[in-house]
């Protein structure tokens, strides 16, 4: 087995079972806490975690620099934790982010609205109004943040290799179902081909970060496609010394790979504020 992510509706044993799957496996378990950390560490606000991290932004949050930002800062953390294997994720995407690699394992954790809301009253001493009124916001804003970063929802059970219901088992059994359906699914040869793709993709977004964040080249739609030999360069720009400029950082960065650019150049291009 090599990563597992966890998504979860709230008050479905989700943080519990993926805390109980990790210890069991002596897997490392990358929670809220770890990539919130992360995050701040490359310069995103504590202000920009509040307005982007599992929520639902508004219209010109959606379109603005600092969501970019945020989502591509998220994709290199998550890629640079899961190169190392052996990890298991909660939330923030991670089942989308790492949707067809192999190797990755992805369970959406569920439960009756009836439930979810039982387990909020008894935890909090809350009113049955008070928990539902969490699941609705809670659930309408984690299907605005994967509508906006992924464009999928995340309630879709073809997403994910299993999907339990929480209603009627405990967290440390679903931990066991997802223990055993993983080491009947995933093999070595599928471990070492994920890691390898999940190597290059990692690649690819330290060249985009640095381009877009570190030496803010004004390149748009910016993306780095990475395969075993080669990195191509797709974007928008308007100048061409900021598309070599942009190739000569993702030589630099290219460990071993040839780069080649594919920049549209387009004068005076308007990007949003």
């Amino acid at each position: 087995m090599a990563i597992i992510t966890i998504s979860r509706q709230i008050a479905s044993y989700g943080d519990e079972t993926a805390s109980a799957l990790a210890k069991a496996l002596g897997y490392d378990f990358i929670d809220k806490k770890d990539l919130e950390h992360d995050l701040v560490s490359r310069g995103i606000s504590e202000s920009n975690l509040k307005q982007y991290d599992e929520r639902k932004p508004g219209f010109w949050a959606s379109l603005s620099r600092n969501r970019d930002q945020y989502f591509d800062y998220l994709r290199e953390i998550i890629y640079t934790y899961a190169l190392k294997g052996n990890c298991v994720f909660i939330g923030r995407g991670g089942f989308a982010l790492l949707q067809g690699i192999p190797g990755c394992y992805a369970v959406r954790l569920i439960a009756s609205d009836d439930v979810r809301s039982t387990r909020l009253m008894k935890e909090f001493d809350w009113s049955e109004k008070k928990a539902r009124a969490l699941i609705t916001e809670s659930d309408t804003n984690r299907e605005g943040f994967h509508k906006c970063f992924f464009d999928m929802k995340p309630e879709e059970p073809a997403h994910y290799h299993l999907v339990i219901n929480t209603d009627a088992v405990t967290a440390d059994i679903a931990a066991d179902i997802i223990q055993h359906a993983c080491s009947v699914t995933i093999s070595p040869s599928e471990e070492k081909a994920g890691l390898q793709r999940i190597g290059e993709l990692l690649i690819g977004q330290k060249i985009v970060n640095r381009i877009a964040f570190t030496e803010e080249l004004p390149i748009y739609f910016l993306d780095a496609e990475v395969t075993a030999a080669e990195i191509i360069l797709h974007g928008v720009a308007d100048s061409v010394t900021c598309i070599d400029r942009a190739i000569s950082i993702a030589q630099e960065m290219s460990e071993g790979h040839t780069v080649s650019s594919q920049i549209n150049m387009v004068n005076e291009y308007k990007t949003y504020p």
